[in-house]
């Protein structure tokens, strides 16, 4: 697991032994930053159920202006730590350990890029995207990946459902707010 591009590209990233976390793979990485690639530069961004923190480091890594990493696994905590030491990018990011509905309830804080990740067998997408509305940016762009089987919502908390992306039994929701 690495950096795709970007002023880190090529940094290795660190990961959880074990099956506690399921990184996204490259494949489905590159997909969404291709998706999203003229949606990153200064962008305030949200990793919820950060695992390694990945994603909000690809974005950091092409220009994004800030991100917070959610885990509530103080041991993610530590590794996303490490991959934000390691790959030169401690500017603009925070490590918050805790659920990510607890912390969307109290931020206080509005964000650009939303990436939702959870383990797929806790189900709770739909839930998460309830509970943003308040936390997002007049353009904001919320990207999900599930699996393919699960339905979400076509619009919720002030986003609607812009396109989908399925690549085996991994799919992408891509929200944007005000619809498509």
């Amino acid at each position: 697991m690495r950096i795709i591009t970007g002023i880190a590209k090529n940094k290795p990233l660190k990961s959880l032994e074990g099956d506690s976390v399921r990184p996204t793979t490259s494949r489905v990485k590159e997909a969404v930053f291709s998706a999203i690639q003229f949606d990153i530069l200064g962008r305030s961004v949200l990793d919820l159920f950060a695992g390694t923190g990945q994603m909000g480091l690809e974005a950091m890594s092409r220009g994004a202006g800030s991100c917070v990493f959610v885990d509530e696994s103080r041991m993610a905590a530590d590794v996303i730590r490490r991959n934000i030491k390691s790959t030169g990018l401690t500017g603009n990011t925070r490590v918050v350990v805790g659920t990510a509905e607890d912390y969307i309830r109290r931020c206080g804080q509005k964000f650009d890029l939303v990436f939702i990740d959870p383990p797929y067998n806790m189900n709770i997408i739909n839930d998460v995207l309830g509970l943003l509305e308040r936390s997002l940016g007049d353009d904001a762009i919320v990207v999900c990946e599930h699996p393919s089987g699960v339905c979400l919502r076509d619009s919720v908390a002030g986003i609607g459902l812009y396109k989908v992306y399925k690549y085996g039994i991994t799919s992408i929701s891509i929200y944007k707010k005000g619809g498509a």
